[in-house]
């Protein structure tokens, strides 16, 4: 019995023992098919990386150029566009400037003339008037005296704030 029991043991140890060997052998052709896998993609693989680097190095100041100068240029045509448009409104109102009846116009509605035998009125805003009275008196003065109040009302705030 005690010799049915060290073969069970040298069995088991031997078993062991092979057990780890193929294992080894199993963790070793997978590391050397890896390393061949690597060695055999490295160098390609390297090669193709260079060449792109030096594709993208070669072509990344030209194309931000292209890009730059296609941006600069899209800017101009939109800047002439606009240039064109101011022109054309210039040019209108030129031709309008010619016409007698317009200056006319023009100076009754914002210098209030009015032609020999006509009658001006200035219709006064309502909320205007009553914001007029409750100003000082402000009405009642002439008007660089208002505008030189408050210049003075400005400087005196600032002075405050100081």
């Amino acid at each position: 019995m005690a010799r049915s029991g060290d073969q069970d043991r040298f069995s088991t140890a031997t078993r062991l023992r092979l057990l780890g060997e193929q294992t080894a052998a199993r963790v070793y052709r997978s590391q050397s098919r890896r390393q061949a896998r690597r060695s055999r993609l490295t160098g390609r693989a390297a090669f193709l990386a260079l060449i792109v680097c030096s594709m993208v190095v070669a072509l990344a100041y030209p194309m931000r150029q292209y890009v730059s100068q296609r941006a600069d240029m899209a800017d101009q045509e939109r800047r002439m566009a606009e240039a064109r448009e101011r022109v054309e409104e210039l040019r209108d109102e030129k031709a309008r400037l010619q016409d007698d009846r317009y200056i006319q116009r023009l100076a009754r509605e914002h210098l209030h003339y009015v032609l020999p035998g006509e009658t001006g009125y200035t219709v006064i805003d309502p909320e205007a008037a009553e914001q007029r009275r409750t100003d000082e008196g402000a009405a009642d003065r002439p008007w660089y005296s208002n505008v030189w109040d408050g210049v003075d009302r400005a400087d005196r705030g600032q002075a405050q704030q100081r």
